[in-house]
């Protein structure tokens, strides 16, 4: 079967070589003999061919070995790559003798020849995208194969997926279905890195996130999520994250397979795994921002869930300051909303507390060279955050000593 890399031995490679640049010369001498043959050693060769990185002194030879057998793995992008590599890695001597040797071909020999060595050439090039997505995607179909065949397919689909354009191919070759399928494997590795080929594939795609939410996945996904499995879940909610951002079906979506519960549900776990946090806070500020930007035509009692806030901002305390930061912008978000009640983020929430803890923080970390940047832009986010809550809470006094 066709493999994404092409291996070929150090012999073969010898062997173009030997042909290639016999045929070159050999050509330049039977044009003109006067010029007479021309050689220099390998070493002379390598020294103007091959490119020599800088590397430390100490890289180890394994790496080194490596960059060599990325050349052997189709690594070539010309004929004149192939000869630059194969000539430091020959006999002179013996490149030299194969050379005269060509040099006393005819005309007519030296083109079939060159023709020999370019079909050659044109069968080691490596695949298209396009080509090896399919062989991965057939592999992935053939329920026949190992598990460790089809796990590797997915892992070539996961790095192939990403490209807007490779994505955009995906359905059309039958990769999302089969993908898809894998969602259900019993082997969570499985279901784990097939939802992360879907978020990858879908990450700031409206096409392909249409195809996939037209295919059924989301609920799948969302059930994925609440997994005792914490990178299958990690994944699965990364996914979720790409289908639905910025777009008002998948929202709606979302909702209609209670997305919002699952979401309550790993925001008021503080025990869960810190990824998994990190992601649902940052994914409740998105949907929060929606509805900011007037996407969504109303404000959904989700978003007012007492349970809810209160997670929110008990995150804002959190010992991960990526979490802090996140929690706090979701809030400031929540609080710009129409429906919210600050009196809630004050008597239920206790924001009033966490704001002031946040700050006490901030003020020892400002003193840290290390965190101090950050430290002071999330001072002016708390400010921010804390001028809005002060503002709410003084709207509804007025009103109330109004009535």
């Amino acid at each position: 079967m066709e493999r994404r890399s092409i291996s070929i031995s150090r012999m073969a490679v010898a062997l173009l070589v030997v042909l290639a640049i016999g045929v070159t010369r050999a050509d330049r001498v039977n044009k003109s003999a006067s010029l007479g043959s021309f050689w220099s050693t390998a070493k002379e060769e390598s020294d103007h061919l091959r490119w020599k990185p800088e590397v430390d002194d100490d890289l180890s030879d394994s790496v080194v070995q490596e960059e060599e057998e990325h050349h052997l793995d189709g690594g070539f992008s010309s004929l004149e790559g192939m000869l630059q590599w194969a000539v430091g890695h020959s006999d002179p001597e013996k490149l030299k003798e194969a050379s005269l040797g060509i040099q006393r071909l005819s005309t007519e020999e030296l083109k079939q020849r060159q023709m020999e060595i370019r079909e050659l050439m044109e069968k080691l090039k490596t695949p298209s995208d396009a080509k090896l997505m399919k062989i991965a995607i057939d592999d992935l179909n053939n329920l026949s194969l190992p598990l460790e065949d089809r796990h590797r397919a997915l892992q070539e689909l996961l790095i192939l997926a990403e490209p807007i354009d490779n994505a955009n191919d995906l359905h059309k070759l039958g990769g999302l279905t089969a993908v898809i399928r894998e969602l259900s494997n019993p082997i969570p590795e499985i279901r784990t890195i097939s939802a992360w080929i879907l978020g990858k594939a879908s990450q700031n795609n409206p096409f392909v996130q249409k195809q996939i939410l037209e295919l059924g996945t989301l609920a799948k996904l969302i059930e994925m999520a609440r997994s005792d499995f914490s990178e299958e879940a990690t994944k699965a909610l990364y996914a979720v994250s790409a289908l639905i951002r910025n777009n008002i079906e998948g929202q709606e979506l979302f909702y209609m397979e209670a997305g919002d519960t699952m979401l309550q549900s790993i925001l008021s776990n503080s025990a869960i795994d810190i990824r998994l946090l990190r992601k649902s806070v940052f994914l409740l500020a998105d949907l929060v921002e929606c509805q900011l930007d007037g996407r969504s035509n109303t404000e959904l009692p989700f978003f007012s869930n007492h349970s809810l806030l209160k997670s929110v901002v008990d995150l804002m305390t959190s010992e991960d300051l990526d979490i802090q930061e996140k929690a706090l912008y979701a809030v400031k978000n929540l609080l710009l909303l129409r429906s919210i009640d600050a009196v809630v983020f004050k008597d239920v929430c206790e924001l009033d507390v966490a704001l002031g803890r946040m700050r006490q923080q901030l003020e020892q970390l400002i003193r840290d060279d290390k965190f101090k940047e950050y430290a002071l832009d999330m001072e002016n986010l708390r400010r921010e955050v804390e001028l809005i809550f002060v503002g709410k809470l003084d709207k509804v006094r007025r009103t109330v000593d109004f009535l």
